[in-house]
């Protein structure tokens, strides 16, 4: 079950955009100095040695930037989680690696500060009618979460509260980082950078919006009214403000704990399934798709437990900050990649990269059907052919191994070592988000351990005329 957390605690976070500019401006002429030093010496030396010394000084440059950056908490260490998952076309790997850390910044504001938050944004009289817990549940960058209960009735929810001015910073923060890197020397900016760095920008405008989470809270509630297999909290709106979102308190496992791994395969399955097919639903049918692969986003709740469904064990979703709604200009070509990947048909995959901006014609036609394989490898889990599943990934049923396929990895290897890596260019944002959207629901069937075929999940999707979509 949900338990609350232990970690350090702060009185307050300095989102003064002049306190932070000034720390995070220091910090970039340091590491900049210490870089041109660096360059100015490592010439002399032969070129292996001068490779080797110029990784490790990319590794000690990313330390520094991440301890910098966690001094600072608030959108600064958001913006730096960001850059982890999503900066690995823009960012050296030594960078990536050491920002991966900030993931575990476990930070919480103290009870005064955040019970002065809660009174100023519900007003004293209505914070009387709650309970609140003074020990957060959870800390993320952005904000901390309580349980609270309902005086009158008795009602269990929780309060995701945002911590004081980090709305108000993001813009500075996201300047002063972007600053910090090339200061430090850490990333070439440039027209693609730039583009990629006001997609999260906007990424994290929608994030600290927590009206617009609220709807968007109601509106996949709605969506999923009718599925059982899906729990989604409802929103509270008289204890909701700019900056506070009050919804009930929706109990469940962790995915990845015992009582979820212990659990019979057809029931991980019908788990893994569900995941899967909603996946489905966010990219066919609504256009609107959760991209934070964070498993903290999900809860499984266990059929016949205190307050759970009798028959059906449920996938309870919490976080939808991170929402994004695609259009039919970029969703078209993307379903169209996947069709042709499903029927085979390499040109039409290779088409669809084209259309999408991550492929040339004036490409070698050698690494253009390269990397038609490399986007039809990603659906291996999802096609009818079952002649090119590795045999580890196959069970003795014929059913797919999710957990032992590792396919990610050996789709991010097949890349690398092909000759699409001299001229892969950085894919459009959306494509970006949208990968680690796929990547994060394959992991979570992976974790569960699930064993089964998405092809026929994937076919009702593609062809809904056949009259076998059950899909809402």
């Amino acid at each position: 079950m949900t338990s609350k957390r232990r970690g350090s605690s702060v009185s307050r976070i300095k989102t003064g955009s002049f306190e932070r500019r000034l720390s995070l401006t220091r910090a970039g002429l340091f590491a900049g100095t210490r870089m041109a030093s660096h360059l100015a010496t490592n010439w002399l030396s032969s070129r292996e040695t001068r490779e080797q010394r110029h990784r490790a000084m990319l590794s000690s440059q990313a330390e520094f930037l991440v301890e910098e950056l966690g001094k600072l908490k608030g959108s600064v260490v958001k913006i730096g989680q960001v850059m982890a998952l999503y900066g690995e076309h823009f960012l050296p790997e030594e960078v990536t690696e050491a920002l991966h850390t900030l993931e575990d910044q476990t930070t919480s504001l103290e009870w005064a500060s955040i019970r002065k938050v809660l009174a100023r944004e519900l007003g004293s009289d209505r914070l009387a009618e709650l309970e609140v817990d003074p020990e957060p549940i959870g800390a993320a960058s952005l904000g901390q979460v309580h349980r609270a209960r309902r005086r009158s009735d008795g009602l269990e929810l929780v309060l995701k509260v945002q911590y004081p001015g980090v709305a108000d910073a993001v813009d500075s923060d996201l300047n002063s980082v972007a600053q910090l890197l090339r200061i430090a020397r850490l990333v070439s900016i440039g027209p693609e950078f730039n583009d990629w760095l006001e997609e999260v920008r906007e990424m994290m405008h929608r994030e600290v919006d927590y009206r617009l989470e609220a709807r968007t809270t109601e509106k996949f509630r709605a969506l999923l009214a009718d599925d059982d297999r899906f729990v989604v909290p409802r929103v509270l709106p008289e204890y909701s403000t700019a900056h506070v979102i009050a919804s009930t308190y929706e109990q469940g496992h962790s995915v990845s704990s015992v009582a979820v791994r212990e659990l019979p395969l057809a029931r991980r399955n019908a788990l893994g399934q569900a995941a899967l097919e909603l996946f489905f639903r966010e990219l066919f049918l609504w256009g609107e798709i959760q991209t934070d692969p964070n498993f903290g986003n999900y809860r499984i709740r266990i059929a016949g437990e205190p307050g759970a469904d009798r028959d059906h064990d449920q996938i309870v979703l919490l976080d939808f900050g991170a929402v994004q709604s695609y259009p039919d200009s970029f969703l078209k070509p993307v379903i169209h990649m996947i069709q042709a990947s499903y029927e085979g048909d390499r040109e039409q995959v290779v088409e669809g990269g084209v259309q999408l901006r991550f492929m040339s014609r004036d490409w070698p036609e050698e690494v253009l059907q390269t990397f038609g394989e490399v986007c039809m490898s990603v659906l291996e889990p999802l096609q009818a052919d079952r002649g090119q599943w590795p045999p580890e990934a196959v069970n003795g049923d014929g059913q797919y191994r999710w957990k032992q396929s590792d396919l990610p990895s050996r789709v991010a290897r097949y890349a690398a070592r092909s000759a699409i890596s001299r001229y892969f260019r950085i894919p459009p944002k959306e494509f970006v988000f949208l990968n680690r959207k796929l990547i994060g629901v394959y992991t979570f069937i992976a974790v569960l351990c699930a064993e089964f075929n998405g092809e026929p999940l994937l076919r009702r999707y593609l062809y809904p005329e056949n009259g076998d979509d059950k899909a809402g």
